[in-house]
């Protein structure tokens, strides 16, 4: 069983909640320790007086503050408790806030609360009223020799004690070059900032904690079982100048890229825009079959001839070699140049047809015929 740090009671008005502090965090770090290089013997630390350079046992340690250079008052740990006993007892709730008002830089460390004896049932009070209202209780209590300021935020089962830091001991952003705030000040494009949405919205899933560990710290122990096996467990191994990786550049541009690459986009385009741009040349395309449709006249369209005319005879006789020469004849007499295109539209596919047709052949030549001699004529 976890051993409890600190005994008191959360006290807010007239209410008063006996309970325990428990740590809510353990260190994973690597135990390493420090060798003397020329023998790799471990390094100890030894408490001595500075006077006669004697090694001091902890039972003869106590404490004191130095009120002049040399001269110290001692204050023992009844004193430090005696200088404030409600403050060293308590969790004095200050007031309840909200917790997006709380910048993330005041939290420092996270503690459990536990109900003492008796006092299980105000305590669930106390944390449905925080889980109800959406605020979190800011509070100070003292721990060793400091006073905190801390939040309690009531959570799925419990209430964390957060330590926080003090206003005076929060750094400002004075003197950092951060970009100005806003899109038009930093020159970031709205297509930019799509881009982005996507790539996060594609790597948005549900907070899943356990999946997470320090990998660095699996690969560090991978080294030693090598170095073990290798028989180099005293090599010391010197930094490597061609070994070094070049840093990642900051430059914007780069990160666009990295951006349309993540995506999966071809470079210069993102899906988005490739899909808008082929859409419209499919369109640009059916509109200009469309347009060619329409310009054309119908392959069997012909001009009426009264009936027992030469004409009518010559039409009937010639199929549609009659019927090309008259579009011709008439794109001529006219001087229309969209329907003289259109007479060669319908020139052409008649020489495209098969050679059952064989009146469509020479219907392909007697257009250029006509051209050429309405030309002779013009330059006359």
């Amino acid at each position: 069983m976890a051993r409890s740090l600190w005994k008191g009671a959360i006290s807010f008005g007239l209410v008063h909640i006996p309970v325990e502090l428990y740590s809510a965090i353990k260190q994973n770090e690597l135990d390493l320790t420090m060798l003397d290089k020329r023998d790799f013997s471990p390094i100890g630390y030894k408490r001595y007086n500075k006077s006669n350079n004697k090694e001091v046992t902890w039972d003869h340690i106590i404490k004191g503050y130095e009120y002049a250079d040399g001269e110290y008052v001692v204050l023992s740990d009844e004193d430090l408790r005696q200088a404030n006993v409600k403050a060293t007892q308590t969790i004095d709730i200050q007031a309840f806030v909200d917790a997006e008002d709380v910048p993330l830089t005041y939290y420092e460390t996270p503690y459990y609360l536990a109900p003492g004896r008796g006092g299980a049932k105000v305590y669930a009070l106390l944390r449905e009223t925080l889980r109800r209202a959406g605020k979190i209780a800011i509070a100070t209590v003292v721990i060793r020799t400091k006073q905190h300021l801390c939040a309690l935020v009531a959570a799925e089962d419990g209430i964390i004690m957060n330590t926080l830091r003090y206003a005076d001991e929060i750094r400002d952003t004075e003197g950092l070059d951060l970009p100005e705030k806003g899109m038009k000040a930093t020159g970031i494009k709205e297509k930019e900032l799509e881009m982005a949405l996507s790539l996060v919205e594609g790597m948005s899933e549900e907070w899943a904690p356990e999946q997470y560990h320090d990998t660095y710290k699996d690969d560090v122990l991978a080294l030693v079982e090598k170095k073990i096996k290798a028989k180099q467990t005293k090599t010391i191994t010197m930094p490597s100048k061609d070994g070094d990786e070049e840093a990642p550049s900051s430059n914007v541009i780069d990160l666009v890229a990295l951006l349309k690459q993540s995506l999966g986009a071809k470079p210069g385009k993102g899906k988005a825009a490739q899909a808008a741009e082929e859409e419209e040349e499919e369109e640009q395309t059916d509109e200009a079959d469309e347009d060619s449709d329409d310009d054309e006249p119908p392959p069997k369209a012909r001009r009426p001839v009264p009936r027992g005319s030469a004409g009518s005879v010559n039409a009937r006789s010639s199929g549609s070699t009659g019927s090309a020469s008259k579009s011709t004849a008439t794109a001529k007499a006219k001087g229309s140049p969209a329907k003289a295109a259109a007479s060669k539209t319908v020139a052409k596919k008649a020489a495209a047809k098969p050679a059952a047709k064989p009146a469509a052949k020479k219907a392909v030549a007697k257009p250029a015929a006509s051209k050429s001699s309405s030309t002779r004529r013009k330059a006359a």
